[in-house]
Formats: C-alpha cells, structure tokens, sequence
C-alpha cells in the first residue's frame, strides 16, 4: 500500500501538511463539514491540493512528514513551486 505526503492550501491561505493512504478520499474530508477532517482546518476550507508525494510505508511518509511540519512556510513555498514547474 502507498503512503502520501501531501501538503494543501487553504482559503486563508495557510499550509497544512498531513499523510493518508488515499488523497482523494483526505481532501473530501478535509472539504467537507465533518469529524473526519483537520481541526485546524475549520473555517478555512475549501482547500487545494498544492503538492504531494508517494512512500512505500507510512515510517516513510511519517519521517518526511515531521521534516516539511519543521521547515518555514517560505521552504514549503519552494518545494511546492519546484514541483509546479516541471
């Protein structure tokens, strides 16, 4: 099964980072008035996918979740900007 690292923007314009098995299926979540999305993220949906990216084992996707949690919002822009151009 894949991981995923995802990071999603939302109308504020904030950045949240998470990991989950299914993106497509997250992001409802996240959308959608319910339990199941990030607190964090009530009262700023909807969000946008901004980036993500694909581990074998949720270790994996856990341990590169914990280094992009730690970088500036300004590192975070980049990563999603350098992934935007290709």
């Amino acid at each position: 099964m894949n991981w995923y690292l995802y990071i999603v923007e939302a109308k504020d314009e904030s950045l949240y980072t998470g990991i989950t098995t299914n993106i497509d299926r997250r992001l409802k979540e996240h959308n959608n008035n319910n339990k199941k999305g990030a607190k964090s993220l009530i009262g700023k949906r909807p969000v946008v996918l901004k980036y993500f990216e694909s581990f074998n084992s949720r270790g994996e996707a856990s341990k590169r979740e914990a280094l992009i949690k730690n970088l500036k919002r300004y590192h975070k822009l980049d990563l999603i900007n350098k992934i935007n151009k290709i």
